[in-house]
Parts: structure tokens; sequence; C-alpha cells
């Protein structure tokens, strides 16, 4: 029974099921293309928001060491994808990296961790630019009826259809190919960083430097709290995180780390990527170096442009242009994170799709979503499963703490692949790697550690809505990806598994 559940599933089974025709995806990426869906899924709303919110909360001018904190962590993991997504070149990201390493439960554990931290992060980010989209809209003039607005404030009927028609359109876009999609992200890519830069470079000529005083305020320690929504690391040992300070940069570093989500979705292209051994490393670490640079310079600017104390928390980028009379700024902005929420949300959704597909194709789910579209190579059928549903639940719900949940899972896919770089070393020391995590154990521990710590920080009912999403899965596996399994079929005999037929996987 143990020895089925962590069962592995060979690196070179794993490369020749990409090879099968039925099965296969088309390989149309360049590094530039990885590059630009990192940068494009990674700069969302945080650097709008995010960066004056914590400022003002968590850190005043500091806020710059925060991204970097959380920027190293990131690098961490971000070492260790990229030996992975360059050894083992196929769809699925942490999950495909998890099974040739730690085995079949817990890569069923970490790919029913990543559809749901994909499926959330998607319908968020659509409502997130439903409502900039609606602000647009208000201001030109043009006003969208109360019940198609979405669920918050309404009264009765409510449903968001901005938010729906967005992941409609671009399931449409993901179905008709990966060159189109990167096509439309290299666009819209450019308008945002287009904005990002003009907002950095503009802003530096409103900096005053009496605002960095003090850079690193006077430790405020936090609130004491024994509720569910204190971080679990206050109810496990009763330590209280510290705003400002140094602690202060620590505790914001916990809260700017959903800033960078997204990087590691650029590991779900390795399959349609035309050299993964060579573009994938770049890919991965260009777009987060990219991101690091654009987030630690908007954050100088924003506390220089305000003091940290008065920046709003709503808008604060905008609200501190607004502040030294150049409110143009602030619809600028709008737009480009109106912009740029586009590419997150494909891209997320583009994550979701890959890693469904791939563990379809190892028979953990229906065999039936693992077929690709015969002319345009792509996973239709669960992209526009997927599509339609993310399309419904951003329509009629309304996701804000939900958000958290996709911070915790990516947290959770960074400990797995950590960990599977190390156990995969020992194994399988014979296989070529043409990008070598560096110092291999003490990188991926220290990478493991790090990711810990972020986790701890998160509010405990998030990790109670992620301990029930996981029962969920559990059972979903025992009762049908164990004895459905490739691996399962087999590996005979097997208890469940005696109808047995030669199924085409060509093995």
């Amino acid at each position: 029974m143990s020895s089925n559940l962590f069962r592995t599933k060979k690196v070179e089974q794993s490369i020749r099921d990409t090879e099968e025709p039925e099965h296969a995806l088309r390989k149309s990426l360049s590094a530039l293309d990885l590059t630009v869906f990192g940068v494009g899924v990674i700069i969302g709303t945080g650097i709008f928001v995010l960066t004056g919110t914590v400022a003002k909360n968590n850190a005043g001018p500091a806020v710059s060491l925060s991204f970097v904190v959380a920027g190293v962590v990131c690098g961490l993991a971000a070492l260790c994808y990229a030996e992975f997504a360059s050894t083992v070149p196929v769809a699925g990201s942490a999950y495909t990296f998890s099974y040739a390493s730690l085995g079949e439960l817990p890569a069923w554990t970490i790919g029913w961790d990543l559809v749901l931290e994909f499926a959330l992060g998607t319908a968020v980010v659509a409502v997130g630019w439903s409502g900039y989209v609606r602000s647009l809209l208000d201001n030109a003039g043009w006003h969208i009826p109360e019940y198609l607005s979405g669920r918050d404030g309404a009264h009765g009927f409510g449903f968001d259809i901005l938010a729906a028609a967005l992941v409609l359109v671009l399931t449409a876009i993901l179905v008709l190919g990966m060159k189109l999609s990167a096509r439309v992200t290299t666009v819209v890519v450019a308008i945002k960083v287009t904005v990002v830069l003009l907002v950095i470079i503009a802003g530096a000529f409103f900096i005053d430097s009496r605002n960095y005083d003090p850079f690193v305020p006077k430790a405020q320690p936090g609130e004491a709290g024994g509720n569910l929504k204190a971080p679990l690391i206050q109810l496990m040992f009763g330590w209280t995180p510290s705003n400002f300070g140094v602690m202060g940069i620590f505790t914001a570093a916990s809260v700017v780390f959903f800033a960078f989500i997204g990087f590691d979705i650029v590991a779900t292209a390795a399959e349609e990527t035309r050299h993964p051994q060579r573009d994938m490393p770049r890919g991965i670490l260009g777009s987060l170096f990219i991101c690091t640079a654009l987030y630690v310079a908007v954050s100088i600017v924003v506390t220089g442009m305000q003091k940290y104390s008065k920046l709003s928390v709503d808008a604060p980028l905008a609200d501190a242009f607004k502040a030294i009379g150049h409110p143009w700024y602030a619809g600028v902005i709008s737009f480009g994170a109106a912009v740029g929420l586009t590419t997150v949300c494909m891209i997320l959704l583009l994550g979701q799709t890959r890693v469904f597909f791939a563990m379809s194709r190892d028979g953990l789910l229906p065999r039936f979503f693992s077929h690709v579209h015969p002319r345009f190579r792509t996973p239709h059928r669960p992209t526009i499963l997927l599509g339609v549903i993310i399309a419904v639940v951003a329509g009629f719900t309304s996701l804000s703490e939900l958000a958290e949940l996709v911070n915790i899972g990516t947290l959770f896919a960074f400990v797995v692949v950590a960990v599977s770089v190390i156990i995969l070393r020992r194994t399988r020391p014979d296989l070529h790697r043409s990008f070598r995590t560096p110092w291999v154990p003490f990188l991926p521990i220290l990478s493991v550690c790090a990711s810990l710590w972020l986790m701890l920080n998160l509010p405990a009912e998030t990790w109670l809505r992620f301990a029930i999403w996981m029962v969920i899965g559990f059972f979903v596996y025992f009762l049908y990806g164990r004895t459905h399994s490739r691996l399962a079929r087999e590996q005979a005999p097997d208890p469940g598994g005696t109808e047995q037929q030669p199924s085409g996987s060509g093995g």
C-alpha cells in the first residue's frame, strides 16, 4: 500500500510521454517569451498598491529592503525551479518534479494544491481587473448596471460580467495557441512596463529626501490576538510580529511576497519551449530579477514623494501623485494596472491548465482531458472546462478573503521543489543537468526554511482553508487517482487494476 503511494515516475518516461502525438504540445517558446511571461504574471496590482500600503503599515521607507528580502526568498526557490525545469522539461511544474522524486501521493498533493492556487489566483485577478475597468468607465461616463457589477455591494442578484468575460476571452486565446498567447502577452507587458517606468522616472523628480528620515522607523509591537486571523506563529509560540524597525522589514516581506507570485508559472511552459535546457533558467531567473529591480525602484520613489505615514492604503501611488498636484498620473496608473492584470489572469490560467493536463496524462485525472487539439496542439479540453468554471466563480463570488490561499499554495510548492532537488540529486545523479542549483543541499534547505517562515506568518484561517482543500484532494486521490494512474495500470498485479487493458499509452 505505502509503496504504491510513493511510487515514482521515471524522468525518461515523463519525457517520452511528451512525444506521444495525441498528447504532445507544440514547442514554440523562446527565452524572451518565457521572460515576458514571467514579468507579465509577476507585475500586477502589487506594484501599484502593496508598495505604499506596506510602507505605511509595516516598514516605512525600508519597504524597499522588504522587497529585496522577498526577492531573495523567491530567488532561492527560482534556482531550484531552474534546475528541475531544464532537467525535466515537462508540463506540470512542481507536480511533475515531485512525481519524479517524492512519489505519486506527494505529486498528487502538490498538483491539487496548484489547481487551487492558479484557479483562485485567476478569479481574484479577474475581479480586480473588473474593478479597475469599471472605475475607468465611470470616469468616462459609462456605468454598468449594479446587478452586473459583482457581488460586493449588490442587493439581490449580482454577477461580475466584466470578470467573467475577461476569463472567457483569455480562454479562447489560450486554446488558439501558445504563440498567439505569447504575442498578446508581449504587447500588454510592453504597455505595463512602460507605465511602471513612467511612474519611476516622473516620480523621481518629486522626491524629497526629508521623507526618508527615518529610513527604518522605530519598532512598534504588533497587536496581540488569539483568533484565527492572527498569524499561525503567534498562535503556536505566542510570538507577536512587530511593525517597523528591523523586524518590521521581515514582517513586510511576508506581505509583499504576494507581489512576486507567478515566476514559478514559467516552469509550467517547459514542455512548450524550443530549447528548455538553455531557456528555462534564463526565463525564470531573468523575469524575477527584472521585477525585483522594478519593485525596489517604485518603493523608493513612492516613499520619497510622500511621507510614509501619509500614504493612502487603497491607491498609494496614484494618490501620491495627486498629493503633489499631478492627478493625470493617477489615470495613467489605473490604466496600467487594468492592462497589466489581463496578462496576470491569462498566465495564471495557462499554468492551471498545464498542471491539470499533466495530471490527466498520468491518469490521476480522467484521461479525456489529456488530448491536445489536432490543429492548435493545445490542451483545449481542460482549458475550456477550467475557463468556464473560473468565469462563473469570478462572476458570482467575492474572493478577497481567499487571496491569501494563493500565497500559502505557492510557498508550499516552493518547499516541495526544494526538497525534490535534494532527493533527485541523490537518487538520479546520472541525469544530465544543463543548469545545476548551487550549494546543494544547503541552498535548497535555506529555501525551505525561508518559505516555511513566510508560511508561518500567514493567518491561521488561511491554514485551515488550505487543510480543508487538501483533505478533499485526498478523498479524490483514493477514490479515483490511485487506481486509475498509469503507474498503477503498468505495475501489475495491482488491486483494482485487474481489468486493465493495454491502452494506447505507447509504453
